[in-house]
């Protein structure tokens, strides 16, 4: 096993992770921003207010996407194994 494919399925593993979290990443970020702009105007501070409805809007994104994030990993993983073969060179 070579550094350079070292580093090539560690960047693989990366961008597949950050491929298959940014969905709900980024709608909990953008949730919870508009959250923080209502509470600024409305001047309630409810800590526990944000946590209800990214919980909701993540669980809604991880079942929506859930067969195209499947088919993400399944590829990556595919494409790990068909490598194993030539790691005894």
């Amino acid at each position: 096993m070579t550094e350079q494919l070292v580093v090539y399925l560690f960047r693989e593993a990366f961008y597949t992770m950050l491929l298959v979290s940014s969905p709900m990443l980024v709608l909990s970020l953008i949730i919870g921003l508009v959250i923080a702009v209502f509470q600024a105007a409305t001047s309630i501070q409810e800590i526990t207010l944000t946590f209800v409805p990214k919980i909701i809007i993540v669980a809604i994104v991880a079942v929506l996407t859930l067969p195209w994030m499947m088919e993400v990993m399944i590829s990556f993983t595919l494409n790990v194994f068909s490598q194993i073969p030539g790691l005894g060179r």
